[in-house]
């Protein structure tokens, strides 16, 4: 499956991450969100540019910036 940024994503989608292209602070950052590579998250609403996602209970925020280093691939 292509993976693509998290921020083309459609709302209401469930995806699976695939890679955090950013920087060992930005990745350090999501992992202690319980945000890996290979985790299911949903996309639970836009907010502009950025979106709001879902994972166990918790819903986290991302600005646009961060959405885009975040790559993921849709789950059927």
């Amino acid at each position: 499956m292509q993976s693509q940024p998290l921020s083309d994503i459609p709302a209401g989608e469930t995806v699976r991450l695939v890679s955090i292209d950013g920087g060992r602070q930005l990745t350090r950052r999501l992992l202690s969100l319980g945000i890996t590579p290979g985790a299911e998250l949903q996309i639970l609403h836009r907010r502009g540019q950025g979106v709001v996602i879902g994972r166990n209970g918790n819903r986290v925020a991302l600005g646009r910036g961060i959405a885009e280093k975040l790559q993921a691939e849709k789950i059927d």
